[in-house]
């Protein structure tokens, strides 16, 4: 790219895939990556700019600017402004994994223009340490399903590959559920019997995942430890959960803290079904049915 002074400068393409954390039984722990994928071109210019979001966020405050920032201070390297243009199709009212996204970009943006070059392994550090935890920039970094621990300053992410046969169908209400309140709602200590009960079902539930057990999914997927008081912020869930199971689907969870929920249906046929009863429970609601995203975040400079 050519700036206003004739001097050619690189652009940086980042692809970050939507992801969706918890998936129900694994919470705090579980992450999803899905085929629907946001990108940041971002060059060195005179000046931030940024173009492609809302007005609210095209200030010093935009997200992917300060991840840029913060990613700099901690590798080491000099800044300098950027136009930033954003292109995603992830909805804000949250679920799904847009925050993350644009941190994800912010750190792509200043590995690749620091000469260092783009490495997953450091991008989820950075972006673990700014995020604070790792459920949805693992299963960004790496696609498929990842599951994290974090042991002080070191983060442990297992990725594994979701069955070809899934189809995540995701609907998200035109209201948000803030973090916050998600947090607040929750008990601060669960019997060792829910423990046990959710242990159980979080390692059924991967193992559903990876072979595309349809059967299993529905037997592990009934959260103790979250959902039963979250679901309470959604005034839409039990509509949305009652009218998936009766279409077919095999496992219905909230995507995060919410307000995006999803339901997980076997095959093409199944997942039309629900969301076509999604379409009539709540039409004009944000509505798309997604396959895993296999790849990951990826980085390209020009």
């Amino acid at each position: 790219m050519i700036g206003a002074d004739g001097r050619e400068r690189p652009m940086v393409i980042v692809r970050v895939p939507a992801t969706s954390a918890n998936v129900g039984v694994g919470f705090d722990c579980l992450g999803l990556a899905l085929d629907l994928t946001a990108t940041f071109l971002m060059t060195p210019s005179e000046r931030l700019e940024v173009v492609g979001c809302e007005e609210r966020f095209r200030g010093e405050d935009n997200l992917v600017w300060q991840s840029y920032l913060d990613a700099c201070g901690r590798l080491g390297t000099d800044t300098v402004p950027l136009h930033i243009t954003i292109l995603s199709p992830i909805p804000l009212s949250g679920g799904l994994g847009s925050s993350s996204a644009c941190v994800i970009a912010g750190v792509g943006a200043a590995m690749a223009l620091s000469g260092g070059g783009f490495s997953r392994e450091r991008a989820l550090e950075l972006a673990v340490a700014m995020e604070g935890h790792p459920d949805n920039v693992a299963p960004a970094l790496l696609g498929g399903l990842v599951s994290s621990f974090v042991d002080g300053d070191l983060t442990t992410s297992t990725r594994m590959d979701v069955a070809g046969n899934l189809r995540f169908v995701a609907i998200a209400p035109p209201y948000e559920v803030r973090t916050a309140d998600a947090r607040r709602v929750l008990p601060e200590e669960v019997s060792r019997e829910t423990a046990v009960w959710q242990m159980g079902r979080c390692v059924a539930m991967v193992r559903a995942l990876e072979l595309g057990d349809a059967g299993l999914l529905s037997s592990a997927c009934h959260d103790r430890l979250h959902e039963p008081y979250r679901a309470k912020l959604i005034p839409d869930y039990e509509t949305l959960r009652s009218a998936a199971l009766e279409a077919g689907a095999c496992a219905f969870f909230i995507s995060g803290s919410g307000s995006t929920m999803i339901a997980v249906a076997d095959g093409d046929a199944a997942a039309a079904r629900v969301a076509s009863a999604f379409a009539d429970a709540c039409p004009g609601y944000w509505l798309q049915t997604l396959p895993a995203n296999t790849l990951g975040t990826t980085v390209e400079v020009h």
